[in-house]
């Protein structure tokens, strides 16, 4: 078995100094810390997460994330730091994959399952004249990311091709986080009082 060295974050030094000082918690090099006395890496990164997934934040600074890296506003209310971090994780789960989710969608009519042309319309994703994804609503069927409507894509990538069992659950598992991303990123702008962070 091979031995693989530590995993050491890159995080700047002046940036972990800050943190702490702000939070009153010790940075530990790898995983999550406690949140009461310790911080560790990952705890960060889902705080980042969370940050960059508020809607607010997004458009109160949109100028800025056309032309540089994001800013990463940081709070000195260790249970708001708290509250994003667990919200973060959430969505890091939910787009690894790794969520356990479920959605209200069906794909009620048999056929020979060819993307052939796409349409949505009263909740419904047609692939053909006659076969759909229902119960899809029109928030989860608009929702972008990186200038492409992901629902859209993701069958468009497929034209032409018949769908298996496996790619209609993971249009399904698809359907399921697109709509779990809006409740928390709605959440997420809930719990933030406002920009810029104190």
């Amino acid at each position: 078995m091979q031995d693989y060295p530590k995993r050491k974050p890159n995080f700047a030094p002046n940036f972990i100094k800050d943190l702490e000082t702000r939070l009153n918690l010790k940075f530990i090099d790898d995983g999550t810390g406690n949140l009461t006395k310790t911080i560790g890496p990952e705890d960060i990164f889902h705080y980042m997460y969370a940050i960059f997934h508020s809607p607010t934040y997004r458009q109160r600074y949109a100028e800025f994330l056309k032309i540089d890296f994001p800013r990463l506003p940081l709070t000195s209310d260790k249970k708001l730091f708290k509250q994003l971090t667990k919200l973060g994780k959430q969505l890091v789960t939910i787009h690894l994959m790794e969520a356990d989710i479920e959605t209200e969608s069906s794909y009620p009519i048999e056929g020979d399952n060819i993307v052939e042309k796409i349409t949505y319309k009263d909740e419904k994703v047609y692939i053909n004249k006659t076969q759909y994804f229902d119960n899809v609503k029109e928030n989860i069927w608009q929702f972008h990311i990186g200038g492409y409507q992901v629902c859209q894509k993701w069958l468009k990538d497929r034209k032409g091709r018949e769908l298996n069992f496996d790619d209609c659950n993971h249009y399904f598992y698809i359907l399921a986080a697109l709509e779990q991303t809006i409740y928390l990123m709605e959440k997420i702008d809930a719990t933030i009082p406002e920009f810029p962070l104190s």
